[in-house]
């Protein structure tokens, strides 16, 4: 099986590499015939220019990468597509794994996912984010009735934002400095303005620092910032001289590759992983994704967005 994948061979540029794979008759794997992956644009335009911190490179690697962050490498995480394998119980059918992208993909049956029928393969590839949504809620803590503050309406932002809308009482506010994410944010029907203040629980998602501030000085008395944006090898300074430890305030961080310990009794991956398809039934989510690349395209479009975020939501890949 001959397959192409898409490589940063260094800082400044990307290219498309043709691999030869063996197919052998082992029951335990199958070939995946690609159609569509996600871009996670705030880690991969980081791993393109090189902003993994080499403290980082381990627990930073995703399943099926090839290479290493300092160039070249395969990375990606979302990709869905369809078993091709004659004779397999699975021919034909959808499935999501966590894999870079790649037209064609020969990996175990265990590192599938099997879509459901009543979620489409586009939006099926909202999965690891979602994921990644579900598991800040949860550390959060949020709960009926607060008041919430989602700073930065992103690929993950604006899947907090959604989940979060459907918890019965809450008071959540979303907002983004840049004009056309906020419009589409209020397009989609959320509560869009300014952050004020009193806040329960901020998310912060804009991987700035004057985003950090500002969530922090939003929180009302023993409120709690959810850091959920990475900043890769950037610094930050922060001004924690004022409310922040009078009111006790918190700052914590949320890792989608873990899952809290408080839940790890009764949840494991694979539950988590059905939860997020019970939530992408909604269609709701197709809104989402609003800018798609065709896969021959995607070399160039990292050469151009390595140090500029792109105009969008959420970029997918068509293949």
């Amino acid at each position: 099986m001959q397959a192409q994948a898409l490589w940063h061979v260094s800082a400044q540029k990307s290219e498309l590499r043709t691999k030869t794979y063996p197919t052998d008759h082992n029951p335990d794997f199958v070939e995946v015939r690609s159609a569509y992956s996600l871009i996670s644009t705030g880690t991969e335009q980081l791993v393109a220019k090189g902003g993994v911190p080499e403290g980082l490179y381990q627990s930073m690697q995703v399943p099926f990468m090839e290479g290493n962050f300092s160039f070249p490498i395969k990375y990606g995480y979302s990709l869905v597509g369809e078993v091709v394998t004659v004779g397999h119980e699975w021919e034909g059918r959808c499935v999501h794994l966590l894999h870079p992208h790649q037209d064609r993909s020969w990996v175990p049956v265990d590192s599938l996912f099997l879509v459901p029928e009543n979620v489409s393969p586009r939006r099926a590839v909202l999965a690891s984010n979602v994921e990644t949504a579900i598991t800040g809620i949860w550390d959060s803590g949020v709960s009926i009735g607060d008041k919430v503050l989602v700073l930065g309406f992103g690929s993950i932002g604006s899947l907090l934002a959604r989940i979060l809308q459907g918890i019965p009482g809450i008071e959540l506010t979303v907002w983004d400095a840049d004009p056309w994410r906020a419009a589409l944010a209020a397009d989609m029907g959320f509560s869009v303005r300014p952050p004020g203040k009193n806040y329960d629980c901020a998310f912060h998602t804009t991987a700035s620092t004057p985003g950090l501030q500002l969530c922090i000085d939003a929180l009302s008395q023993g409120g709690k910032v959810v850091e959920l944006s990475w900043f890769g090898t950037k610094e930050t300074s922060l001004q924690l001289g004022g409310s922040f430890h009078a009111q006790r305030k918190q700052i914590i961080s949320s890792q989608v590759s873990y899952i809290s310990p408080e839940r790890t009794p009764r949840w494991d991956y694979m539950r988590r992983k059905t939860a997020v398809f019970r939530l992408l039934v909604d269609n709701a989510y197709d809104e989402h994704l609003t800018h798609w690349v065709p896969f021959e395209n995607l070399p160039s479009w990292f050469d151009q967005v390595r140090n500029k975020r792109p105009q969008g939501l959420m970029w997918g890949v068509e293949y």
